[in-house]
């Protein structure tokens, strides 16, 4: 964040590992892409999906639903309803994290081997990508 500014990130704006929010806007449920760069004074509209490692230049500013890549950052399209969906679900996911940790945490003994009946994590959430095929 620069010294001075605010940031401000609306009801379910979900910002991606390693990206920067530097003095900028967020509308609600956005999502910002892993490694993306949101420069000083940006706005983000409502429903916005930034791509990984964008670079959204300062004072930039994106209407809702914009689908937005690149560096510079610039808006390749709107934003569908079916990744408005795809999104919002992978936002409700993230925001139970913590509650699923906190009830489940323990403590264990570290493994010498992967035991022959380890459980299998279950694959309940699809890549948008996957999502599209089907």
């Amino acid at each position: 964040m620069f010294p001075g500014k605010s940031i401000t990130l609306k009801e379910g704006a979900h910002v991606g590992h390693g990206a920067i929010i530097h003095g900028a806007n967020l509308g609600s449920n956005c999502m910002i892409g892993m490694n993306s760069v949101i420069m000083d004074d940006a706005t983000i509209g409502d429903e916005c999906i930034v791509g990984a490692m964008a670079f959204v230049k300062a004072e930039a500013v994106f209407e809702p639903r914009s689908l937005i890549v690149g560096n510079p950052a610039k808006k390749i399209k709107e934003v569908s309803d079916q990744m408005i969906a795809w999104k919002t679900a992978g936002t409700k996911l993230y925001q139970q994290l913590p509650a699923d940790c906190h009830e489940t945490m323990r403590e264990v003994e570290p493994l010498r081997e992967i035991p022959e009946n380890r459980p299998v994590q279950e694959d309940f959430y699809k890549t948008l990508q996957e999502i599209k095929k089907s």
